[in-house]
């Protein structure tokens, strides 16, 4: 089933859904994956790099550093629009060897929809390096005039440990080019991200890496995390293409729960509120 606006609808709509296909295309990353939790968003979303349990979403080679049973919820309103809502889940289950995740995301609104739900096995190949592969179920739903669209894609991840304090990783997001209806190269994106992430001390942290959404011009992103006193966590960070400015806090409750809060600001289209909430098992 593919779509198509060639049917009876009215021109106010196929404004308002133009509108949503552009917001949501252009400015939402990319077709089939968006990042999640509220740490990412206030870093500039240069997370590949990053080990905590929101790895799911951003390189499951990462989800190695996980070392107990967590669950985590995220939310974002992007530009203020309730049309631009998403939200996004996760779990890490650690095995005795490796980690296996499941996660699920949601965007849109009710004429017009996307989800995702995966589920990820990650594993270290050698003391210094880990890889993690994850297959995901995409649907994508326009009104239930239109009906909706099925799809499976794949992602794999590597990260390497330079040093103690000097992690780069890898990740690519839809690696079989799958295609989200027969017309064209309508495909869902195939998303490459290469980054790194440095720890200075125990209170900073600087995080920076290149994403090439292969429709799009590369996008360079980086961020900065400072933590004054312990279980406070302050950031910061700016992403190109477009260019967009975030600032967000975290703060950490008895070791097993996490609260984020953040936001990113477009110069053009304004705000975007977000949290999250992480729970690790004792």
């Amino acid at each position: 089933m593919h779509f198509t606006l060639s049917r009876m609808i009215s021109i106010r709509e196929r404004i308002f859904l133009m509108t949503i296909f552009i917001f949501s295309l252009q400015f939402s990353f990319c077709q089939g994956w968006l990042p999640m939790g509220s740490r990412s968003h206030a870093l500039g979303n240069a997370s590949v790099a990053i080990d905590d349990i929101w790895a799911y979403h951003h390189n499951p080679a990462n989800l190695v550093s996980v070392k107990k049973l967590g669950f985590g919820l995220s939310y974002e309103n992007r530009f203020l629009l309730k049309e631009l809502q998403s939200q996004g889940f996760v779990v890490a289950l650690p095995l005795k060897a490796g980690v296996i995740s499941f996660g699920l995301q949601s965007f849109g609104f009710k004429n017009f929809r996307t989800n995702r739900l995966g589920l990820g096995y990650s594993m270290k190949l050698a003391d210094f390096l880990s890889c993690g592969v994850q297959l995901n179920y995409h649907q994508v739903r326009l009104t239930d005039a239109y009906g909706r669209k099925d799809a499976l894609t794949a992602e794999l991840g590597l990260r390497a440990d330079i040093t103690d304090n000097w992690k780069v990783a890898f990740s690519i997001f839809n690696l079989t080019r799958t295609k989200i209806s027969e017309f064209g190269e309508d495909r869902l994106t195939t998303l490459m991200r290469l980054g790194t992430q440095y720890t200075f001390s125990e209170k900073v942290m600087l995080v920076a890496e290149l994403e090439k959404n292969i429709e799009f011009p590369v996008r360079f992103k980086t961020g900065i995390e400072y933590s004054p006193i312990r279980k406070l966590f302050l950031r910061g960070g700016f992403a190109t293409q477009p260019l967009e400015i975030s600032a967000g806090l975290g703060y950490r409750f008895k070791e097993q729960f996490q609260l984020d809060l953040g936001s990113a600001y477009h110069q053009i289209l304004g705000w975007s509120p977000n949290f999250s909430f992480t729970y690790l098992m004792k």
